[in-house]
Order: structure tokens, then C-alpha cells, then sequence
């Protein structure tokens, strides 16, 4: 007999509960779409450009300066995060502004960075 603690120590569905719990859920698809927005954020790359749009709105090139890193490398994160709805740029001249899509990114980093903090 498995005596874990972190383990049902015998088989018992709670039948009631799994099938309230199944109503509320989001389809497969939509879960799935949840996973690659968080594997988009599960890079520390990619949180540092996020972390510096918070402050203000910034050019690949002044991100490649803050972050030390070349203008490819963050050209590169920032693909990923604009497919992710995460980021967004908008066009000055020859420059490409970017800054966080909306407010719920910033709520999550704010949020991820009290978590992390306590």
C-alpha cells in the first residue's frame, strides 16, 4: 500500500465536485492557447524586455542597449512575445515603438513579481 501523504490513499471520485468542476472548464483548445502564452513568459529574456516595456515604451534598439544584447537577439524575443498578443509596436519614422499590448500584461508582471517577492 503506497503510504505517501501527497496521495488519495484509496479510490474515491467525488462525482458532485468532477462534474461541477468539468462544467467550468475551458475547452482543450483554449487551455492550450494558455500554455504557449505562459511558455512565451517562461523566458527570462523575454521577462527582462517585458519588464523594462512596464517603465515605457522603448525602440529595439534602445532594448538592445538597456538589456545588453544585440538588436537580432531582441528583434528575435520580441517575434515571440507580438505573437503572443503580449507586445505590440507601432511605426515612428524608421523606428518601431514597442510597449506592452495591455494592461493585463502589466497586472501579471506586477503580480508575478509580488508573488516572487514574498
Amino acid at each position: 500500500m503506497d503510504m505517501r501523504l501527497d496521495t488519495c490513499q484509496g479510490v474515491c471520485v467525488h462525482t458532485e465536485v468532477v462534474d461541477a468542476v468539468n462544467k467550468k472548464m475551458e475547452s482543450e483548445e483554449m487551455l492550450f492557447q494558455l500554455a504557449d502564452f505562459f511558455k512565451a513568459l517562461g523566458d527570462s529574456t523575454r521577462i527582462r524586455i517585458l519588464h523594462a516595456l512596464s517603465f515605457s515604451e522603448l525602440c529595439v534598439c534602445d532594448l538592445a542597449s538597456l538589456l545588453n544584447m544585440s538588436s537580432s537577439a531582441v528583434s528575435h524575443q520580441l517575434r515571440v512575445l507580438r505573437g503572443q498578443k503580449i507586445v505590440k509596436y507601432r511605426k515612428d519614422g524608421k523606428n518601431a515603438i514597442y510597449s506592452l499590448d495591455d494592461a493585463h500584461v502589466a497586472t501579471l508582471l506586477e503580480q508575478g513579481l509580488e508573488h516572487v517577492n514574498e
